[in-house]
């Protein structure tokens, strides 16, 4: 199994995470997106949305995050990333698609250059645009973890929500976002980066971050 992707992309990020989560052994690809490496044709020839992350797996390149998680469950049924009960099924599904759904597309990569290099937007501009969205959907985010009285994790252990969470957060971080007031959020991402699978999975520790500690 390999996989594709870019230390710093959310989509990269939670498939690593996943993968760590269901002890499920991959090589690490690196796709340089500050390059365009993505958009080459050796690469668009096996994945035509020209992004990452890129899963080649059991004879065939799988791609979008969404997708390739829920298959890696029905494919690989151990250390199941969902709940066996179908309303738990649901609430992880509720919580991690209103990440990938509503932030993942008006906050990556190809949007920020085009806001700053179609409309000259200033960095500081763009740290605006950024914070806006987070907040329309971490807010409610937060008051639903609230409601169903979230501990450590969603459930009782850390699967298909989390890796959804974490890179979002990470990437929240990186813009100033303020989580004073999302106590629920910081005590999941604090839950989850004790874990050794959390931390082999995370940015920092890629062979591809050029800051990486050695």
């Amino acid at each position: 199994m390999k996989l594709y992707g870019y230390y710093r992309s959310s989509t990269s990020y939670r498939l690593r995470i996943a993968l760590e989560l269901k002890g499920l052994a991959y090589e690490y690809v690196p796709v340089n997106l500050l390059e365009s490496e993505q958009k080459l044709e050796a690469f668009t020839s096996r994945n035509p949305f020209g992004s990452v992350p890129l899963l080649e797996a059991d004879g065939r390149d799988r791609v979008q995050s969404m997708a390739q998680l829920e298959w890696l469950d029905e494919a690989y049924p151990d250390n199941p990333l969902l709940p066996a009960g179908v309303e738990d099924r649901y609430t992880a599904r509720e919580l991690a698609y209103a990440i990938a759904t509503e932030l993942h597309a008006p906050l990556n990569l190809p949007v920020l250059k085009y806001l700053s290099n179609e409309y000259g937007k200033s960095e500081d501009e763009i740290g605006t645009w950024y914070r806006h969205w987070l907040a329309r959907t971490l807010e409610p985010l937060e008051a639903r973890l609230a409601q169903l009285g979230t501990g450590d994790f969603l459930f009782d252990a850390p699967g298909f929500f989390e890796v959804c969470l974490l890179p979002q957060v990470y990437n929240a971080r990186r813009f100033a976002f303020d989580f004073s007031d999302k106590p629920h959020i910081e005590r999941i991402e604090a839950a989850c980066l004790a874990l050794d699978r959390f931390q082999r999975a995370h940015p920092d520790n890629q062979p591809d971050n050029p800051e990486r500690s050695t």
